[in-house]
């Protein structure tokens, strides 16, 4: 056997972590603990699994070390098409399989910026920086029987997140009997109790296998497009209000017109999710999971967290359409109401040209130059003039302002 490869040691409690370890390696042992390792494992787990995390640019520096590990492991490598998968940053979601491994890449929302990374698609985005949250990077996960290998990108948000669940202490220590498990509330966690009779408390937050912990690596995913949507609608629900005010000038059509790109791309994001994990949904079907009361309750909780992951996904997709909805309504209204000002600015100086019209047409009569003209020559004919075309302004609006020419629509 091979000695272990020696990588970064992971930092103690009492020293401050770095900004993203390339690798880590975890023991996970179903109802008792969660070891972190210090090197890479030559030999199959004596009980649990391993889950071993890394970048993107560490498996790449790294292949050939990684590869012997799961010859040790597993008893088998990576295929060169699957290496080639998990190194791109410009894959989508997908699934894909082999008949001793499952590989699955998901996209997960990039938090940092200026990393080495390029994500899918690179546009231009202006306006709020929510917008500019909307770019993604390829997370790969493989499982395998006892490992899950998962390649992450350079921030590693994913990986050191979930792994600080997992290492938190638990908040109760009780012990869960053989009479107290048959009234456990039968759900995604209380199968793992009842997979795991007379364990601590603290095993029903483990994953019980890598499919398991890859299922909840997606949900962890998935969740941050969750809390993505609601940035995003508050931010579009402010932009319809000044979209809807009548008196105001919207200045924001360029971030607009970025924002709907940005559902669009959401949309295609939640469209590739779903179809990758409905594969793997459909192969968990037909590989079935053995004959024995614990392979099958294994099953069942798999199915239920593919089912609450892509009811997770379908949320997703459904409030992305809903806000590409509004916005379009909104648009829309907008321009309605654009044309409703213009509408009655155009009736306003329509009704003031029929008025001032007949009034021009008295005082260009008067203006002409001719010698004689009737009521030049009267003392009062000026004022005369004048009163009959007072009077016939006020006749006229008079008569507009009772059809409500003049009368203020809009307002109810």
């Amino acid at each position: 056997m091979t000695q272990d490869t020696a990588l970064p040691a992971t930092p103690s409690a009492t020293e401050p972590a770095p900004a993203c370890v390339p690798v880590r390696i975890f023991h996970l042992q179903p109802g008792a603990s969660v070891v972190e390792l210090d090197t890479l494992p030559a030999q199959p787990p004596p009980v649990g699994f391993y889950w071993v995390a890394c970048t993107r640019s560490a498996l790449q520096e790294r292949l050939a070390e990684f590869q012997q590990m799961l010859q040790c492991v597993t008893g088998l490598q990576l295929v060169d098409l699957h290496v080639t998968d998990l190194l791109s940053t410009q894959l989508p979601s997908h699934y894909d399989y082999t008949s001793q491994y499952e590989l699955l890449v998901m996209r997960q929302l990039t938090t940092t910026e200026g990393t080495a990374e390029q994500p899918l698609p690179r546009t231009a985005r202006g306006g709020p920086p929510v917008l500019r949250r909307i770019e993604t990077s390829p997370v790969g996960l493989v499982v395998f029987d006892a490992l899950l290998l998962s390649v992450h990108t350079e921030d590693c948000s994913v990986r050191d997140s979930y792994a600080e669940r997992l290492m938190a202490p638990p908040p109760l220590a009780a012990v869960v009997t053989e009479d107290e498990a048959g009234d456990v509330e039968t759900s995604a966690e209380t199968l793992v109790c009842e997979l795991h009779v007379n364990a601590p408390i603290v095993g029903i937050r483990l994953p019980t296998s890598p499919p398991d912990l890859m299922l909840r690596l997606v949900n962890h995913i998935v969740d941050n497009y969750l809390e993505l949507r609601r940035h995003l609608s508050h931010q579009l629900d402010h932009w319809q209000v000044a979209l809807l005010n009548p008196r105001g000038r919207f200045n924001h059509w360029s971030a607009l017109m970025a924002a709907r790109l940005a559902l669009h791309h959401l949309t295609e994001i939640c469209e590739d999710q779903r179809s990758a994990l409905q594969a793997w949904s459909a192969s968990l079907e037909l590989g079935g999971g053995g004959n024995s009361p614990v392979a099958q309750r294994e099953l069942e909780l798999l199915r239920v967290r593919s089912r609450d992951v892509l009811e997770h996904i379908e949320r997703v997709s459904h409030h992305v359409r809903r806000l590409e909805q509004s916005t379009e309504a909104a648009v829309q209204m907008h321009f309605s109401v654009q044309n409703n000002r213009t509408n009655e600015i155009m009736r306003v100086l329509t009704v003031l040209t029929a008025v001032f019209l007949p009034l021009n047409l008295i005082a260009g009569i008067f203006g002409m130059n001719f010698e004689f003209l009737p009521f030049v020559d009267k003392e009062n004919g000026f004022w005369g003039a004048l009163v009959v075309m007072l009077a016939i302004a006020a006749g006229l609006i008079a008569y507009f302002w009772r059809n409500r020419y003049l009368a203020r629509t809009g307002r109810g």
